[in-house]
């Protein structure tokens, strides 16, 4: 079949059509999960006159079974533990702090690297939006939702113009909401659904992170000024 987004700004304006009934509501945020995500989020924000900004995860792979997630840390300092598997793979208090520290220490990496200095923000009583380029087997989307609930918004909307259906399925019973352009049947490697898939780099990331933030600055300037 023929690509169905020309690219990531293609894939982003298509998105955000489906999630068109939260446009200029004042307590909705989207977040980009960098670096593909985040000019697919860009594109959502914009659409829907929200503020956007980044939202880094990384699992917490079980030493040897990397791809076995028992656990996960993200922006704004939270951690999750699944403890299940941490009793099933035998995995010990050393060891989780050493795999966590690691990924502590690239979630603090890439917060210097995008946040030009800028706090994380409140996400209490938000609606949030966390969107990607894409979902295959969903585990770090997973691990996002996870890890947003321990800072406490209203509601969680996962997003992403293309998912696999088990992804899909899984999400949408752990977040309040799962927005798609496609669920494919079979599903192939995200890019596949892509004419342009071309890697986004850290400063395509920033430089979006510091556009948004310009425009709603500017807004947010005209509307005080017409009130």
């Amino acid at each position: 079949m023929p690509a169905l987004f020309t690219d990531r700004t293609d894939a982003g304006r298509q998105l955000a059509a489906k999630l068109a009934h939260l446009a200029r509501r004042s307590d909705v945020l989207v977040l980009g999960l960098p670096r593909g995500g985040v000019p697919v989020a860009y594109e959502v924000a914009l659409a829907l006159g929200a503020p956007l900004d980044v939202f880094v995860v990384r699992k917490l792979g079980v030493p040897g079974q990397e791809e076995l997630a028992m656990g996960a840390v993200a922006s704004g300092g939270v951690r999750v533990v699944n403890q299940e598997i941490v009793r099933a793979a035998g995995v010990t208090r050393r060891a989780f702090d050493l795999v966590t520290e690691a990924e502590r220490h690239e979630i603090d990496r890439q917060e210097r690297e995008f946040r030009d200095g800028r706090p994380f923000p409140n996400l209490r009583g938000s609606t949030v939006v966390l969107v990607d380029d894409g979902v295959a087997t969903g585990s770090t989307m997973l691990a996002g939702v996870r890890a947003l609930r321990e800072l406490g918004p209203a509601a969680i909307i996962v997003a992403a113009p293309v998912m696999a259906r088990e992804a899909h399925r899984a999400l949408s019973q752990e977040a309040d909401a799962c927005e798609c352009v496609l669920v494919p049947e079979p599903f192939r490697a995200v890019g596949q659904y892509y004419d342009d898939f071309e890697q986004t780099s850290d400063e395509r990331v920033r430089r979006l992170l510091r556009v948004a933030a310009a425009r709603r600055s500017g807004e947010q300037a005209r509307y005080a000024r017409l009130s």
